[in-house]
């Protein structure tokens, strides 16, 4: 316990905390089994379709989801970020009219992380988030800040700083637990309620324990049924197969779906990578036109659009920097996402800074005018079939030399930075955050696997990534000692472990999580 923790491990809280873990521990598990079990079968070639088990409710065209909540009609920009104080104050000044408060891939999880994070959200709620740096800069809450959507962290996670009979709980539970226990009530007197983006789902079986959870949720705290409302990101390849059904399960609490364009890259070297023809080139050439993607997204947007919800776009995840140059290249290549987004249907899109606020709010506008999204726009035109989605190999594009070294290096940055409490991480001109570093060890591991051949001659091979590996930690050393020079021989271990070995570990940040930002200490059940 540190400062204020009081203020959000009440008691009642913890009750509500084991509550959940009481009601729905089993079914995580079991669902995480399937997971498995999936990506075992892809192994041995059996490839995803869509189910013909639930055609009924792909076919049914009478269904839709709940009309848009309070604060989430007009989406046309979202800004992501982890909710620390700075960031919490700066995304809800930003001018966009939605903050996603992002408890997973863009946040480290160390305890100080994930309850400061709980108390920042009450304050921001209380208008009491205002402080002033160590510089003696000023931040303080607008009159109209953005609306606040939490993503907690994905079901394959825990959080072993609370443990249940023993067990470490879920950290889904705890992160969506917390803030609704505490702000609930907050935001539906301020005219909103409480909303959540949910992250890395692989099926609709997912998104029914989800809805599950809200609604005895809803009931243990005496809240209407349908006040929850979730953004599922559709960021795994086996959630492409099932958009319809996912939206769904959690129709009465749904305010549509979002294109998790990082983690889906990952999801495709993750569950295929073992197969030649799922070799990616340089993570750079992967585009949102090749035509994987560009099924993923075209269905997205029908999908969402046919069901009466709103349709989310892709992370721009560019930095502004002090060269012009550099920004200006920059913000061409942004608008042209944001307007390409626009212009296939999409009601809003992700950016990582306030300075893209405006760029893509302007790429919007030009489309919607006036009209807060376009949910009318049905794309009846659309037709994407299991072939599209699973057409990796018609990706343009080579693997390189210098494409090996800025993975192995991104990689190595951000895991370190990561161990060191910071989950989004400024590098080259880009905010790189969990996804983007699983992108990155996961290619090493898939050119390793397949001895990949380069561009520039020869092929990918242990040797020249372990030389790349000691070249980045060198430089990553230099000049530091003690415990920070140690932060990066463990993050280059984390590298070795998840993307060197044979084996493709799922997650690099549950080994991670365990080796290095878990208590030490071991809870016997009944203490």
């Amino acid at each position: 316990m540190a400062d204020r923790y009081d203020e959000v491990l009440t008691a009642d809280a913890l009750d509500f905390l084991v509550a959940l873990d009481g009601r729905f521990t089993g079914r995580r598990v079991a669902l995480l089994d399937t997971r498995r079990a999936r990506r075992a079968r892809y192994a041995f070639g059996q490839m995803p379709d869509f189910l013909p088990d639930t055609a009924r409710i792909r076919q049914d065209p009478t269904w839709r989801v709940a009309p848009p909540a309070p604060g989430l009609t007009d989406r046309r920009v979202e800004i992501t970020g982890p909710p620390d104080r700075k960031m919490t104050v700066n995304a809800l000044n930003s001018g966009a009219q939605v903050w996603l408060a992002d408890f997973e891939d863009a946040t480290a999880p160390t305890w100080d992380n994930i309850i400061g994070g709980q108390l920042n959200l009450i304050d921001a709620l209380d208008r009491r988030i205002d402080f002033t740096d160590e510089r003696g800069k000023r931040y303080a809450l607008g009159d109209e800040p953005a609306t606040i959507v939490v993503r907690p962290r994905g079901w394959h996670l825990v959080e072993k700083w609370i443990v249940v009979d023993g067990r470490p709980i879920s950290a889904s539970l705890v992160d969506f637990g917390l803030y609704l226990f505490h702000c609930a009530r907050r935001q539906l007197d301020a005219g909103k309620g409480p909303y959540f983006y949910l992250p890395k789902l692989e099926d609709h079986r997912e998104a029914r324990l989800w809805n599950d959870v809200f609604v005895f949720a809803q009931e243990y705290l005496g809240l209407p049924l349908g006040t929850i409302r979730a953004t599922t990101l559709i960021e795994t390849i086996t959630a492409a197969f099932e958009m319809e059904e996912i939206l769904y399960e959690l129709r009465e609490h749904s305010a549509g779906l979002n294109a998790g364009r990082w983690d889906y890259i990952f999801s495709i070297i993750k569950n295929f990578g073992q197969w030649s023809e799922f070799v990616l080139p340089d993570r750079s050439d992967v585009t949102m036109t090749v035509p994987f993607m560009r099924a993923y997204t075209e269905l997205l947007v029908s999908t969402c659009h046919r069901r009466g919800a709103h349709a989310i776009g892709g992370m721009a995840a560019f930095i502004p920097s002090r060269s012009p140059d550099v920004n200006a290249a920059a913000v061409t290549r942004v608008r042209a996402d944001k307007e390409r987004e626009a212009g296939d249907g999409f009601d809003g899109s992700w950016v990582a800074h306030p300075g893209l606020v405006e760029v893509c709010r302007d790429a919007f506008t030009a489309v919607l005018g006036d009209r807060p999204n376009q949910l009318d726009r049905l794309r009846d035109d659309v037709e994407v079939t299991a072939t599209d989605l699973l057409a990796v190999d018609k990706t343009p594009g080579q693997v390189t030399v210098e494409g090996v070294r800025s993975n192995v290096e991104v990689a190595l940055r951000y895991i370190d930075a990561w161990l060191g409490g910071t989950g989004a991480v400024a590098l080259s001109n880009l905010m790189e955050d969990a996804a983007t570093a699983e992108i990155a060890r996961c290619q090493v591991w898939q050119w390793l696997h397949h001895r990949t051949p380069l561009a520039d001659g020869g092929v990918v091979t242990d040797e020249l990534v372990r030389s790349l590996l000691a070249d980045a930690l060198a430089a990553l050393t230099a000049g530091r000692e003690g415990p920070d020079r140690d932060r990066a021989v463990a993050a280059a271990g984390v590298v070795e472990r998840t993307a060197l070995e044979e084996d493709l570990p799922a997650f690099f940040t549950t080994d991670a999580y365990a080796h290095h930002l878990a208590p030490s200490v071991r809870c016997e059940p009944g203490h």
